[in-house]
């Protein structure tokens, strides 16, 4: 008898995990049908294999929902307030190892491109709150990148950020140009060259 139970359970088991795969499957499909993956800038060194993944590019611009978050010094912001330029949302947190070993190169790209029409917007995901990323920011010589941060998680949540990092590329008009999910280089030639050409397009 508690032979046959165990049966019984391992099938459940089996079969409540091919129903969570199937429908992460149709979510994905749902959420990604008829967008074009544009491969991501080769990089060198170490970060190699991050920075060939797929920035996946919508056919047109998508909506967003509007989220809500702070900036370092507890003011709440909104993406409507980045309108009229290019954002490029990083959601990380500082124990996300794959988000601190990309910052710097945000920070670089920051440096290169950001002005009245481009921001990197690093959301921070940190429950701990600003601090614990001021020191970040520190330890590592970020000079660039504001401070902004969602201790509460809903941002990342509200846009189906499926992990860490998840970066989102936005116009000016506030809708996802596309997303990449995972770590990049974010600094060097083809993906800065990617970028501009994605800032002078809208």
């Amino acid at each position: 008898m508690r032979i046959l139970l165990q049966g019984q359970r391992t099938i459940a088991f089996l079969a409540a995990g091919t129903l969570a795969l199937a429908a992460i499957a149709i979510v994905s499909v749902i959420y990604f049908s008829g967008d074009t993956p544009v491969r991501a800038p080769q990089g060198g060194g170490q970060a190699e294999t991050a920075s060939s993944r797929s920035f996946v590019m919508h056919e047109a611009p998508r909506p967003l929902p509007e989220i809500t978050f702070e900036d370092g010094n507890g003011e709440a912001l909104t993406l409507t307030r980045l309108r009229g330029k290019t954002v490029l949302l990083n959601i990380w947190a500082t124990w996300c190892v794959p988000c601190r070993e990309e910052m710097p190169t945000l920070d670089a790209l920051e440096a290169e491109l950001g002005g009245p029409g481009f921001e990197v917007v690093a959301l921070s995901v940190d429950r701990a709150g600003p601090e614990v990323v001021r020191k970040f920011y520190a330890e590592i010589g970020i000079e660039h990148l504001g401070l902004y941060i969602d201790a509460s998680m809903r941002a990342s949540f509200d846009l189906q950020a499926p992990g860490l990092p998840t970066t989102l590329l936005i116009d000016s008009e506030g809708r996802e140009l596309g997303r990449l999910v995972g770590p990049a280089e974010w600094d060097t030639p083809e993906m800065i060259a990617f970028l501009k050409n994605h800032l002078t397009s809208n």
